[in-house]
């Protein structure tokens, strides 16, 4: 028996194979959703694609899925490969793989850090809206790397005033097409929703503020290394100003990244990793930091890229 399920392509998702995204839409392995593809019980827009094909947010999923098993089984698991960095009475810093959301949204039911964190026991605060409860800031689906999430009313307000005020110091490597010139800059440009696509974001006069500064880590022959620290946090923020200054993340086919180079070094998703977090802590103020290696698809393409590959 099967279920038939019709949901759009959130933005998260927007680039990505099909089997992948299927796989990370309904938390299924990436076999299951090939063997559902291979059996035909996939169409997007009404169309059937193949698995390879790149699905486009927005766009309309049917999917045949295999009817639950109603047999009682074993308690939720924890997400697989989200590692707890630090955690005390105030707050929780997680380390995100790519694939998981920071928690439940429309047209989402892949993982998430909340329900990673629930599953595996770990209380949250209870501030903010029910399907966000601690989520005091985010990394996109595609995007992995260390977060802190509230436990305590306390620092959940605490947390969300130092994000507001620009004090989190919030710092990513990104691997980017090309060679910025200058090596090291700010760009300053104001960000809103794109023009002609609901799921992407665009430098649009009159949008909202925000500057970005990036420092050359290094320079390969395709691609460079940066330092990214963020100003302020608007969503897609690197992704869309490296691409405004064209040089997107390597990987980022939404942003218009090269796709021969996504293949090429094996990249299925933007080269982009939040590398360290530091704020002062909630109950007494001292400043704490919390780093995140790079994920093990972003240090494969990194050295196939210094390789020179």
């Amino acid at each position: 028996m099967s279920q038939r399920r019709t949901v759009p392509v959130p933005e998260g998702l927007d680039g990505l194979r099909l089997d992948a995204a299927l796989s990370r839409l309904f938390g299924i392995s990436r076999s299951a959703a090939v063997e559902i593809l291979e059996q035909g019980g996939v169409t997007v827009d009404g169309r059937v694609r193949g698995k390879g094909d790149r699905v486009l947010a927005g766009a309309t999923l049917d999917v045949d899925l295999p009817s639950p098993d109603t047999t009682p089984g074993p308690p939720p698991e924890v997400v697989a490969g989200l590692r707890v960095l630090h955690e005390d009475e105030h707050v929780i810093v997680v380390d995100k793989p790519v694939g998981v959301a920071a928690h439940p949204s429309p047209g989402w039911e892949g993982p998430t850090v909340i329900g990673g964190l629930s599953a595996a026991g770990h209380r949250v605060s209870t501030s903010g809206a029910e399907e966000r409860q601690g989520i005091v800031h985010r990394l996109d689906v595609g995007t992995s790397g260390v977060m802190v999430v509230a436990k305590s009313e306390h620092a959940y307000t605490v947390l969300k005033d130092a994000f507001r005020q620009r004090t989190v110091d919030k710092r990513y490597h990104a691997l980017v097409q090309g060679h910025p010139d200058p090596s090291s800059g700010t760009i300053d440009a104001p960000i809103d929703r794109h023009p002609t696509s609901a799921y992407k974001f665009a430098v649009v006069a009159g949008g909202r503020d925000s500057v970005t500064h990036y420092e050359t880590i290094e320079a390969f022959r395709h691609a460079t290394l940066l330092d990214v620290h963020l100003e302020t946090g608007r969503t897609h923020q690197i992704r869309v100003h490296m691409a405004a200054v064209r040089h997107p993340c390597v990987g980022d086919v939404t942003y218009g990244a090269d796709p021969t180079l996504s293949k090429r070094f094996k990249l299925e998703r933007q080269w982009l990793h939040a590398v360290r977090l530091g704020f002062s802590h909630p109950a007494d103020g001292a400043w704490v930091e919390f780093q995140s290696p790079y994920a093990a698809d972003l240090q494969q393409a990194l050295d196939l890229v210094a390789a020179g590959s």
